[in-house]
């Protein structure tokens, strides 16, 4: 007598699993069983692929008027989430173009009080209706079933049929007959997805356009002005002081990049006064003007010892020689301070020659070191 055994989850009608015991997998070819759909797989023995169904809770039967007000309501759902999205896309490239810019000066600083906190709001209200439209399409559109399931035994059979199982279960979603739910989905879906991409590639708005890190609000012409705004003058400073200027641009002086030392030398120290190749003609008179920025850490040096010529950073105690070419003598630093070439319009006040040779602060380690 011989015994004919059922592999799990394959086949369970009267023929085995297997290939060499025959059933469908040794009647057809793997084109013919893929080619198959669901209804011709369970003729084969699929039976929904060894699942047996112990309970289903009733939905709505489709096109009946709850099944339609369900379908509206998480139709809405969907579309808000869309909508919040392209809000915050419209919000993100907008601002300071087609919209305000919502930025106010208080206290010297800027700040945008409205801007960030839309953007976070618009997104979060995207994300809370993208998850109160997935519950209730859940719990409202999706019939409800407990199922047990046999082992899988591996067969082409098998596979073939898990697939089929799978687009069953895209038809039994609804889905494809609920076409204003599908095409909300889909534009909900590409404003979403559009949301999380601008801010991270840049793709509508990336205000570090050109070499940021490179140049500075500094350019030929623009003239040095105090904090309060005044510009200044040859003879404004005393001997062997230091004074702090900015470009005479907008927001020039909330430029973090932007912040120069106006320096007027004594003397003795234009006596030691030694300048790189190609930077005699930098500084004007007794007068010489470098990067506040410490080319370590990105600190403001702001400690000036006039009888050592040296600038002191207060964070990590570099010191710079200001008659050497701004050359770091102690401390961390490795690079030089760079230096602004300066001179003096017709109007008799200090103006710049150009942007700062070499990039300023910590982002450039290695070059522009004076030796």
């Amino acid at each position: 007598m011989t015994t004919t055994e059922h592999g799990p989850g394959s086949a369970g009608g009267d023929d085995t699993s297997g290939p060499l015991h025959g059933g469908p997998d040794a009647e057809h070819s793997p084109e013919q069983l893929a080619a198959m759909d669901r209804t011709e797989l369970d003729r084969l023995g699929a039976r929904y692929d060894g699942v047996e169904v112990l309970h289903v809770d009733p939905v709505p039967p489709p096109g009946s008027p709850l099944d339609k007000k369900n379908t509206r309501l998480v139709t809405l759902w969907f579309a808000l989430a869309g909508l919040f999205a392209v809000a915050f896309l419209v919000i993100y490239a907008g601002s300071g173009w087609f919209l305000p810019s919502w930025e106010w000066e208080i206290g010297g600083s800027t700040w945008s009080a409205i801007y960030t906190p839309l953007l976070g709001a618009t997104m979060g209200a995207s994300l809370i209706c993208i998850g109160v439209g997935l519950v209730l399409y859940v719990k409202k559109l999706l019939p409800h079933e407990t199922a047990v399931q046999d082992k899988h035994d591996g067969s082409h059979f098998d596979r073939v049929t898990t697939g089929a199982t799978l687009m069953s279960g895209l038809d039994n979603s609804g889905l494809p007959r609920r076409k204003v739910l599908l095409g909300t989905i889909g534009v909900m879906g590409a404003a979403f997805g559009a949301m999380l991409i601008a801010p991270l590639g840049g793709l509508i708005k990336n205000p570090n356009t050109g070499n940021p890190l490179g140049t500075t609000p500094w350019a030929e012409g623009v003239r040095l002005l105090r904090e309060d705004g005044t510009p200044v003058r040859p003879g404004d400073q005393q001997v062997g002081s230091l004074e702090t200027v900015f470009p005479a641009v907008e927001g020039g002086n909330r430029a973090a990049d932007a912040a120069v030392m106006l320096i007027r030398l004594r003397p003795d120290q234009m006596a030691t006064l030694v300048t790189a190749e190609g930077r005699e003609d930098y500084g004007y008179g007794d007068y010489i003007a470098y990067s506040k920025i410490c080319t370590h850490a990105g600190c403001p040096v702001s400690l000036y010892e006039q009888e050592t010529s040296r600038i002191l950073c207060p964070c990590h105690q570099s010191q710079f020689d200001v008659t050497q070419g701004a050359k770091p003598v102690f401390g961390p630093a490795t690079r030089s301070l760079p230096q602004l070439p300066i001179t003096v319009d017709d109007e008799g006040y200090f103006r710049a020659r150009g942007d700062f040779p070499e990039p300023v602060g910590p982002s450039f380690w290695n070059i522009g070191r004076l030796d």
